[in-house]
C-alpha cells in the first residue's frame, strides 16, 4: 500500500476521514499509521489533511506515530527528555527549541552516516553490530551532554535548579542567544568529529 512512491520530489497527500481512516491519494488506497511510519523511514515526504475541513494534520499524525512506536516497546525517547520537553511548552524558549532540536538531530544524522561509511571502509559492507551499537551509545551520550549545555535544558535536569526556583547566584543573561546556540552546536560537532575519528 505505502510501497508505491510519488515521483521524485513530490509530496504525497494523505486525507484523514471522519472515521479516522487515512487515504493515500498517490496510491488510491487506505493506509495505516504503520504504513506512514514506513514512508517516513523510506524518505517519502507526505502531508496529512482533514478530508472535510482541509486542516493540516501532519504534525498530529507524526506525533501519533511516535506514540504508537513508543507504546509498542520501541522506546527511543528517555523519560527525562520527555519531561524536559513538556516543561518547555508555554515557556520563553518554545520558539527557539524546535530549530535547535532540528539542527541537533540533523547533525547527529550526518555524523551517523559518516560513521557508517567509515565502518564500511574499515570492516567491509556490514560493520560489526557491537561496534556500531557502542558508537551509537556514545553519540547519544554526546547528544545528551550537548542538550545539557543549553541553559533551558540544564534548568530541568536532575540536580539542576527547579523551574521557578531562584538560583543562589544568577549569571548575566547572554547578549545573543542565537550566537550562544551556534557556539554550543559547534562544540557538539567538534565532539562528534573526535568520536568519528576514534578519539
Amino acid at each position: 500500500m505505502a510501497d508505491k512512491k510519488a515521483g521524485a520530489g513530490e509530496t504525497v497527500v494523505i486525507k484523514k476521514y471522519a472515521n479516522r481512516r487515512l487515504y493515500n491519494t498517490a496510491t488510491s488506497a487506505y493506509v495505516t499509521l504503520e504504513d506512514l511510519a514506513k514512508m517516513v523511514r523510506e524518505g517519502t515526504e507526505f502531508v496529512v489533511f482533514d478530508a472535510k475541513t482541509n486542516d493540516d494534520l501532519t504534525r498530529q499524525i507524526l506525533t501519533q506515530i511516535i506514540f504508537e512506536e513508543e507504546s509498542r516497546g520501541e522506546a527511543l525517547l528517555p523519560v527525562q527528555f520527555l519531561r524536559q520537553l513538556i516543561g518547555f511548552y508555554g515557556g520563553q524558549m518554545q520558539g527557539v527549541l524546535p530549530s535547535y532540536l532540528e539542527m541537533s538531530l540533523d547533525s547527529f544524522s550526518r555524523q551517523q552516516e559518516q560513521m557508517r561509511g567509515q565502518f564500511s571502509k574499515a570492516f567491509g559492507a556490514a560493520p560489526g553490530a557491537g561496534i556500531l551499537d557502542e558508537a551509537v551509545k556514545r553519540n547519544m551520550a554526546l547528544f545528551t551532554d550537548a542538550m545539557k549545555m543549553w541553559p533551558g535544558f540544564n534548568a530541568l535536569t536532575p540536580g539542576g535548579p527547579a523551574p521557578g526556583a531562584a538560583p543562589e547566584t544568577r549569571a548575566a543573561p547572554a547578549p545573543d542567544p542565537l550566537a550562544e546556540m551556534r557556539r554550543q552546536m559547534d562544540e557538539m560537532r567538534s565532539q562528534l568529529d573526535k568520536l568519528s575519528k576514534g578519539g
